[in-house]
């Protein structure tokens, strides 16, 4: 099932979409919406709907800006915008916008879009998953039989070592340098142009980007929980859902929770 995210900051448009939306694409499941720009990234991170509507001109972020934000990490969303207004255009395609409604939107107009949604997102769609086990087996026999392994490296070719994981970061303290062993980070958080890096004494700030750390960081000791969030393991004390429903880390010898995005809370299901 697709699901979607609808902003829009009229509240008779959202419905009127939404209605719309239930006869065009009656098996869309929407999961949030939003009344500002704000408050749609922050669903979108933490619903991670694979289809957002959002209207143009709205308080706090407007839609355009909103879109910009979106391609920061992870798979972003299809964005369809809805405005009641036709210079905005090119701006939304230069932000590659999955299409441009016009309001009011007229059924048969987003019945289209709903169709193209609809063979876009299959294609997305990943591919069923290999059985390791068989394709293992496979393998052995081709090598008994002196057949070469599509995909593996020549037999007198030994594999290229994996790169060691970053150990030491080196972050902006005021006018100096300082070297943080990774060791001692407790979380690392995206801050608009640079990444926030905690540790025990206070907050640091470094300019490589948080998609980036997360390639040279030991998977199994930093959890990536949110788009915008990667985690010591070793400082996660445990979870638990508030009143909204949300999935929030809670830390060891700190105060503050951190919220899971739904493409990540798979990672304390048996927490």
């Amino acid at each position: 099932m697709t699901t979607a995210l609808l902003a829009d900051d009229e509240p008779h448009l959202l419905s009127y979409l939404e209605e719309q939306l239930a006869i065009s694409w009656p098996e869309l499941k929407i999961i949030g919406r939003a009344p500002n720009g704000i408050e749609a990234l922050r669903l979108i991170d933490e619903l991670a709907p694979e289809v957002v509507f959002l209207d143009i001109q709205m308080p706090g972020l407007n839609g355009l800006q909103l879109a910009s934000r979106l391609g920061e990490g992870g798979s972003a969303p299809a964005v369809v915008f809805t405005t009641a207004h036709e210079q905005y255009a090119l701006q939304a395609f230069d932000s590659e916008a999955f299409d441009y409604l016009l309001k009011p939107i007229r059924l048969e107009r987003l019945q289209r879009t709903v169709a193209r949604l609809k063979e876009t997102l299959a294609e997305r769609a990943p591919a069923p998953a290999a059985n390791p086990e068989a394709a293992a087996q496979l393998a052995a026999m081709l090598r008994q039989l002196g057949v070469p392994v599509p995909g593996a490296p020549p037999a007198s070719l030994p594999a290229a070592p994996a790169a060691s994981p970053l150990q030491w970061i080196r972050a902006a303290q005021g006018q100096e340098t300082r070297l943080i062993a990774v060791d001692e980070v407790i979380y690392f958080q995206s801050n608009d142009k640079y990444t926030s890096v905690f540790i025990a004494d206070g907050e640091h700030l470094i300019r490589t980007p948080l998609r980036q750390l997360r390639e040279q960081l030991d998977a199994d000791r930093f959890w990536q929980i949110h788009r915008g969030v990667i985690v010591a393991a070793r400082h996660v004390a445990g979870t638990r859902t508030d009143f909204r429903g949300r999935l929030l880390v809670r830390l060891k010898g700190r105060p503050e929770e951190l919220v899971v995005s739904r493409n990540f809370a798979d990672l304390f299901r048996q927490m």
